[in-house]
C-alpha cells in the first residue's frame, strides 16, 4: 500500500513541477520513473501488481485510445487545411516507411517488430506540442498547422499502430493463416466498434441515461467493449475501443465535450501513473543494447522520416520554405507513443518475439530526445528563419456579453487579435454573428489548452458575470502568461460578509477600466443604447477639452499611444495622454447623463489623476 501511495504522490509531484516550469508532463514522469525503478530499484512494478500489471496497462491504454479517438472529427482532416490533412496520412506513411527499416538494419529488429515500432513513432500528441508553441511563439499558420496536427494524428497513428500490432500477434499463430486471423480481427474490431460507437451514441443523444451517469456509463460500457472484443478475437479490443471513440466524435446531434471534460481527471491519474510504472520497467542493459544504432535511428526520424514528410505535404499549403523547415523541425513524441509501446512490448514478451525488449526503451529515447532537444532549440530555430509571432498584443475576453462583444468590435477596427470565450453558447453565437473570433467552453479546460490559439494574445480582461469562475480564471492566465496579464471588473462596494469577500490579492487584479466600471453597469450602459467612441486628441482639443465634452457620460476604456500600442486604463494607473494620442471611451447616450450624473460614476479619473 505505501508503494502505490508513493507512485500516486510522485506522479502529482510530477505533474505540478511541469506545471510550474511549463514543461511537457511527460519529461519529469518518465526521469521519475527511472529513478525510482533502474536506478534506485525503489519500485519494482512486476512484484508490486504481480499478474495483475498486464490486465491494469491493458485497461489503462484502453481509455487513453478512447478518449484520443473521440477528439477525431473525420471534418478536422478537411476543415483545417490541405497541410494537417496530408501531414497525418501521407505524412504519417512517410514517416512509417522510413522507420521500419532504418529500426530493421540498423537494430536488427524483426521486421514485424520494426513495423510496429515505426508505427508507435508516427504520433506527435498535442499535451508535448502546446507547452512548446507556448514558448517558441511561431507564427499563427505553423501554430495551428502543429496545434491541429498533434490533434488529428494522435488516434490515426493510434489506429496504424494498433493493426500492425494485429498483424504481428497474427503472424505468430502457428494454427491458422495469418490473413485470416488479422481479417478476423479487423471484422470484429470495426463490426462490434461501430456498433457499440453507434448504440452509446444513441442512448446518449437520446438521453436515455441520467446526467450524473453520463461519465460512468460511457467508461464502463466502453470498458466492457474492449472485454467481449477481446473474448470474440484474441487482441482485437484495441481496435474495437479506437474505431468506437471515433464512431462518436463523428456522430451527428451528439455532443461528447462533457464527457472529454470528464478525460481530464481520468487521464491526469490514468497517464501519470502510468508512466511512472512504465518506465520504472526499463531495464539499463537493454539500454545498452540499443547501441550506437540507436542514435542512426533518432537521426533517420528526426533528420530524413519528418522533413521529408513536411516537404511531401506541402503542395498546395501556400507555405514558404522557412515555415516548412520550421514545421520539419518540431515533431515530438508524447502520450500514445509511450503508453502504446510499453502495452505492446508486455504482450510480445508472451510470444517470444526476438528483440522485443528494445521496443520500450527505443521509444522512450525517442520521446526524451525529440522533446528536450526541440524544446531547447526551436525558440533559436524560430528566430533564425524569422517565423517567429510578432510580440502577442492581443487580447483574450472571458465573457461575451454585449459589452465586451463592442469591446472586441472596437479592438478588431484597431487590427489588434482578440478572442472572445464564454460557456453560454447565446452570448458566443452573437459574437460568432459578428464575425468575432471565439472559444465555446471553459477557456482554462485541458480542451481550451489543446485547440485555443493564444499566440497572440497578451493579456487576458474578465469581463464576465461569473463570480465563482473569474477567479480560476484570473489566476490560471496570470500563471500562464506572466503577473500584470490579467485585469478585471470591479465588484464595487464589498459585501460585509466574510463569506463574500474576495482576498486583497484577488482584490488588486479587479481594477479594469474605474472603481464604478462594474459588470453590471457596463451590461446596463450597454443595454440603454451606449457606444464607445475614438476621439483623437490635439493642440486644439485637449484632455481637459475632452472632460469638459462628455463629462459623466464618458467611461473611459483605453488609450492609443501615436505608435498605435494600447493602454488600459486602470484604477491604479495614471496615463499622461498628449496630442496624437487617442482615447476610447464607452459614451452613455445623452438623455441618460442627468440621470447617471445622480448616482457617482466617475468615469477614470482616478485613473488618470
Amino acid at each position: 500500500m505505501a508503494m502505490l501511495v508513493m507512485v500516486g504522490i510522485v506522479s502529482i509531484a510530477c505533474q505540478y513541477l511541469a506545471f510550474m516550469l511549463k514543461l511537457p508532463a511527460i519529461l519529469p514522469l518518465l526521469l521519475a520513473g527511472l529513478v525510482l525503478g533502474p536506478i534506485t530499484g525503489v519500485l519494482d512494478p512486476d512484484t508490486l501488481f504481480g499478474d495483475l500489471l498486464f490486465p491494469l496497462v491493458s485497461l489503462a491504454v484502453a481509455i487513453i485510445l478512447f478518449e484520443g479517438a473521440l477528439t477525431l472529427k473525420l471534418s478536422d482532416l478537411a476543415g483545417h487545411g490541405t497541410m494537417v490533412r496530408n501531414l497525418c496520412t501521407l505524412g504519417a506513411l512517410v514517416t512509417w516507411l522510413i522507420a521500419t527499416p532504418t529500426a530493421h538494419f540498423v537494430l536488427g529488429m524483426p521486421m514485424q517488430l520494426a513495423a510496429l515500432f515505426g508505427a508507435i513513432v508516427t504520433v506527435t500528441g498535442p499535451t508535448v506540442i502546446v507547452p512548446m508553441l507556448r514558448s517558441v511563439r511561431p507564427n499563427t499558420r505553423i501554430s495551428n498547422i502543429l496545434r491541429w496536427e498533434g490533434i488529428v494524428i494522435d488516434p490515426i497513428g493510434a489506429l496504424l499502430a494498433v493493426l500492425v500490432y494485429e498483424y504481428v500477434v497474427a503472424s505468430q499463430s502457428a494454427l491458422e493463416h495469418t490473413l485470416v486471423i488479422l481479417l478476423k480481427v479487423v471484422a470484429i474490431g470495426f463490426g462490434l466498434g461501430s456498433l457499440m460507437g453507434y448504440f452509446l451514441g444513441t442512448l446518449l443523444r437520446n438521453n436515455w441515461v441520467p446526467h450524473y451517469l453520463r461519465n460512468t456509463a460511457v467508461l464502463t460500457l466502453m470498458l466492457g467493449a474492449y472485454a467481449a472484443s477481446d473474448l470474440m478475437s484474441h487482441e482485437s479490443g484495441l481496435l474495437t475501443v479506437t474505431v468506437m471513440g471515433i464512431w462518436m466524435a463523428n456522430m451527428k446531434g451528439l455532443d461528447v465535450d462533457d464527457i472529454l471534460e470528464f478525460k481530464e481527471t481520468l487521464s491526469v491519474l490514468l497517464i501519470s501513473a502510468l508512466f511512472i510504472l512504465l518506465a520504472a520497467r526499463v531495464e539499463f542493459f537493454t539500454l545498452a543494447q540499443l547501441g550506437w544504432g540507436a542514435l542512426l535511428v533518432l537521426g533517420a526520424i528526426m533528420f530524413i522520416a519528418r522533413p521529408l514528410s513536411v516537404f511531401l505535404s506541402s503542395p498546395g499549403s501556400g507555405l514558404n520554405w522557412r515555415e516548412l523547415a520550421m514545421l520539419s523541425w518540431i515533431a515530438p513524441r508524447g502520450i500514445v507513443a509511450a503508453a502504446v509501446s510499453a502495452l505492446f512490448a508486455l504482450k510480445l514478451e508472451t510470444f517470444g518475439l526476438p528483440r522485443s525488449e528494445l521496443l520500450v526503451p527505443m521509444v522512450f529515447l525517442v520521446i526524451i530526445a525529440t522533446v528536450v532537444l526541440q524544446s531547447l532549440t526551436s525558440k533559436p530555430i524560430a528566430k533564425l528563419l524569422d517565423v517567429r509571432a510578432p510580440y502577442p498584443n492581443g487580447y483574450l475576453l472571458f465573457g461575451g456579453g454585449k459589452f465586451a462583444r463592442m469591446l472586441a468590435k472596437d479592438l478588431m477596427e484597431k487590427e489588434v487579435p482578440v478572442i472572445v470565450a464564454d460557456t453560454n453558447w447565446d452570448a458566443i453565437r452573437e459574437a460568432r454573428m459578428e464575425n468575432i473570433p471565439t472559444y465555446y467552453g471553459n477557456p482554462i479546460s485541458e480542451h481550451a489548452s489543446l485547440t485555443m490559439d493564444l499566440s497572440t494574445v497578451g493579456k487576458v480582461l474578465v469581463l464576465s458575470p461569473y463570480k465563482q469562475l473569474n477567479p480560476l480564471v484570473t489566476y490560471h492566465f496570470e500563471h500562464l502568461l506572466g503577473d500584470g496579464s490579467v485585469l478585471g471588473l470591479s465588484q464595487g462596494t464589498q459585501e460585509e460578509r466574510a463569506s463574500h469577500r474576495v482576498s486583497e490579492e484577488y482584490a488588486k487584479k479587479q481594477e479594469l477600466f474605474s472603481e464604478n466600471a462594474t459588470y453590471s453597469r457596463l451590461a446596463s450602459l450597454a443595454a440603454k443604447g451606449a457606444t464607445i467612441r475614438t476621439t483623437r486628441l490635439t493642440d486644439a482639443f485637449t484632455i481637459e477639452d475632452y472632460r469638459e465634452t462628455y463629462g459623466s457620460r464618458a467611461t473611459r476604456l483605453y488609450a492609443v499611444d501615436p505608435q498605435g500600442k494600447i493602454h488600459i486604463y486602470t484604477v491604479s494607473h495614471e496615463l499622461e495622454l498628449k496630442p496624437d494620442w487617442q482615447i476610447v471611451s464607452l459614451i452613455a447616450p445623452e438623455e441618460g447623463a442627468e440621470r447617471s450624473a445622480a448616482v457617482p460614476v466617475a468615469d477614470g479619473d482616478a485613473a488618470m489623476g
